[in-house]
């Protein structure tokens, strides 16, 4: 298994998304990935269209890499709603309380895709980023579904 993967969890009704990378971008990146593959099949979505995404954490606060990762889901969750789009390629970049991506997708085909369900939003439930003895980055918490 490469160091950079993704993978779900259980958790009630919902389901978790957890990314695993050499570093904290790539556990991010993973993560993103996890979320798609709760929607649809990601090797079903081709990464014809860019989209630019930003978050931040608010002024006069402290940078919280946990924070971020929801931050970052939800901003990819509302991309999806928004844009009618999926994804399946990101370039995360990250700075101290800020968060830079490029992600790649395209417009749903419902025929292709077959959406399985629609992901309401990235919770602060099992929550964690976090590095383990092996040195990779583990970002994970649960989506609403």
């Amino acid at each position: 298994m490469s160091p950079n993967h993704w993978e779900h969890f259980e958790h009630g009704a919902d389901i978790g998304v957890r990314g695993v990378g050499e570093t904290l971008a790539a556990a991010f990146e993973q993560a993103a990935l996890a979320l798609t593959a709760v929607v649809t099949d990601v090797e079903r979505v081709r990464d014809t269209v860019c989209v630019e995404v930003e978050c931040a954490a608010p002024p006069g606060t402290a940078p919280d890499e946990a924070l971020l990762l929801v931050d970052w889901l939800n901003a990819m969750i509302s991309e999806m709603s928004i844009r009618g789009m999926l994804f399946r390629r990101f370039d995360v970049q990250l700075a101290p309380g800020c968060l830079r991506a490029a992600a790649w997708g395209e417009p749903v085909d419902r025929k292709r895709h077959q959406p399985a369900v629609e992901v309401k939003g990235a919770t602060y439930t099992a929550l964690e980023v976090s590095r383990t003895e092996a040195g990779l980055w583990v970002a994970q918490c649960v989506v609403d579904v």
